[in-house]
């Protein structure tokens, strides 16, 4: 199977309809598992993966008819299990990224430990009373060893995606169902757990599989991310974003260009520090013209492309570490070092940007360092300031530097020779 990018909900929804045919011939299957059951030989043909699995839950004595599901942990003890795992914090990404096509394709979405422990189990109610059914339910161990051959056990066995298709699993209760699951991988490249999804048809589907896989890798970028910004926190260095003039992002390999879209949703997360829901970004970067799909769409391709800037999801938020020039200018200006201020600040806020939410940080940004700019006795700042694009045209702040400058000298006679065109344009 190669992989597919990620795309919007409503495509995925599209793509995941009961219209699309599964991979493998159900007879086929059906035939060599029962011929297996029977003699313990396998058929020509039939998937390597499913075939080695077969052989596994055989050599562990599971029963095809009465799979050993165990649960061993009280609710009160799953809860607090769950809330304590590394994956905990990603759930809300894992409800963004698929939680639609789950719900409008009949799917549950099911996120495990590295023990192969279901922890979160959720999306349509038919196919999880269906899926309950035959025990799959948080809390549940689903290994191979104990279940049989299942998307989430034999991809934790195998550490890969894979997708298993009715009469592949081993066990025949659950072969009334599809699944495809793929393992999630720490920066470090240990498992932390597996994300299975499971239904009927759709979940059979070549974009079942690829959905998991575009989406665990969204997750991984995620974890990495977050493990780059605790680096960086304990370090003092973390990737930083230039907002002011052209866009870019500085990361340890180098300099990457950010599209406009993904600057101005970058200048937007960093001046909420508590995060931006999908329909507050979308008011904030075109009010009337932009929709939530649409907004979530540019996020993923944004993690795509710079998945250590963006964290969290419902709302989204800057990374942690995450330092912008725009930062870096009002902090000098705290600081009252406002010619250092004036040296960070190397143009306007994106300038092209016409969202009203970036046009607003980018007049405040300005009026913020001209006033302390027009505050100071420092002839040196003003004359930095007129160079400036926001200064050029500055009337008053011309008229300060004659005032502070001396005399004669150079920047007097710079600033004087200023005013002279102005007042000739304006007569």
């Amino acid at each position: 199977m190669g992989h597919r990018p990620a795309t919007p909900h409503g495509d995925l929804a599209r793509a995941l309809s009961p219209a699309v045919p599964v991979r493998r011939d159900r007879r086929s299957v059906r035939s060599a598992y029962d011929t297996f059951l029977d003699t313990g030989a396998l058929p020509a043909g039939l998937d390597p993966l499913v075939a080695a699995s077969w052989r596994r839950s055989r050599s562990c004595g599971v029963d095809p008819d009465t799979p050993r599901v165990t649960l061993g942990l009280a609710a009160d003890e799953l809860e607090a299990y769950r809330a304590a795992h590394p994956l905990a914090a990603l759930m809300p990404a894992v409800r963004d990224l698929v939680g639609e096509a789950a719900r409008d394709d009949g799917l549950v979405v099911a996120v495990s430990d590295d023990t192969g422990r279901l922890l979160w189990v959720e999306g349509d109610t038919r196919t999880r009373g269906t899926a309950e059914s035959v025990g799959f339910v948080a809390g549940a161990v689903w290994r191979e060893e104990d279940v049989g051959t299942n998307a989430p056990g034999t991809a934790l066995a195998t550490r890969r995606p894979v997708q298993v298709l009715g009469a592949e699993h081993f066990s025949r209760p659950v072969q009334r169902l599809n699944c495809a699951a793929a393992p999630i991988q720490g920066p470090d490249g240990r498992v932390l757990g597996v994300l299975d999804v499971t239904g009927g048809r759709a979940a059979g589907s070549h974009v079942a599989l690829s959905l998991v896989r575009a989406t665990v890798a969204s997750l991984e970028r995620e974890l990495a991310a977050r493990d780059g910004a605790a680096r960086a926190a304990a370090g003092g260095v973390g990737p930083t974003v230039r907002l002011l003039g052209s866009p870019a992002w500085q990361a340890a390999d180098g300099e990457h260009r950010l599209s406009g879209r993904h600057a101005e949703i970058l200048a937007l997360l960093g001046e909420h520090p508590r995060g931006l829901t999908a329909e507050e970004l979308a008011v904030l970067l075109h009010p009337g013209e932009l929709s939530e799909v649409t907004v979530r769409a540019e996020i993923s391709r944004l993690r795509r492309a710079a998945g250590s800037l963006v964290t969290g999801s419902r709302p989204y938020q800057l990374a942690p570490g995450v330092r912008r020039d725009v930062d870096v200018v009002r902090e000098r200006l705290a600081a009252g070092d406002v010619a250092a201020a004036v040296a960070a600040y190397t143009g306007p806020l994106l300038p092209r940007s016409f969202a009203p939410g970036v046009e607003r940080i980018r007049v405040e940004l300005s009026a913020e360092l001209r006033s302390a700019v027009l505050g100071t006795a420092d002839p040196a700042v003003l004359d930095a300031w007129t160079r400036t694009d926001d200064g050029a045209d500055d009337v008053e702040a011309w008229r300060a530097l004659v005032a502070r400058s001396e005399p004669g000298g150079p920047r007097w006679a710079r600033a004087r020779a200023h005013l002279a065109v102005v007042d000739a344009a304006l007569r």
